[in-house]
């Protein structure tokens, strides 16, 4: 209804839309860039592009998961552009299930904050698999990378946030 009443020259109907998703999408942005500047910026560009292409969405899909693939491409192209490495390793980490958190509980802004803290490739990897849904196979392809080393990338984050989690909580004790 907002993006019919947007093709239809309703201003008012662009400032809703862009209420009711800019903040999942700076979030979005904010998890795979790690920079409030750079994620504020993507939003904008996003929305701008959106905007201008509104005639192009199908309706497939909601607005928001549109606007939300839009956000995540332009967010790895800036990585891409700051030339952020992903590193290509041959064959599939043989320890997937090496990763045990020891039954320890940690809190959400912990685990959040420690993932602040990961190596860019890491965080984007780790960023579009578990908060955004995508596949091992999507996040190779979306990333230019091989799937076996999108898997590799995505265990190894998991293993290094474990370490920063297992080193936080024996400097807090």
């Amino acid at each position: 209804m907002l993006v019919q009443r947007c093709l239809e020259g309703d201003h008012t109907a662009y400032r809703q839309l862009y209420e009711r998703y800019s903040r999942a999408m700076f979030n979005t942005s904010l998890r795979i860039v790690n920079s409030r500047h750079d994620a504020e910026d993507i939003l904008q560009e996003a929305f701008a592009d959106a905007f201008q292409q509104l005639s192009q969405f199908e309706k497939r899909s909601t607005f928001g998961a549109w606007l939300k693939q839009i956000v995540v491409y332009k967010s790895i192209n800036l990585l891409k552009r700051k030339k952020i490495n992903f590193l290509e390793i041959d064959g599939t980490a043989d320890r997937a299930d090496e990763v045990n958190a020891e039954d320890t509980w940690y809190t959400v802004e912990m685990i959040k904050e420690l993932i602040r803290e990961l190596p860019d490739g890491y965080r984007t990897v780790l960023s579009l698999y578990l908060f955004e849904g995508y596949s091992h196979e999507q996040v190779a392809e979306t990333l230019g990378l091989a799937p076996s080393t999108a898997r590799t990338q995505y265990i190894r984050a998991k293993q290094k946030l474990l370490q920063l989690l297992k080193k936080k909580t024996v400097n807090e004790h």
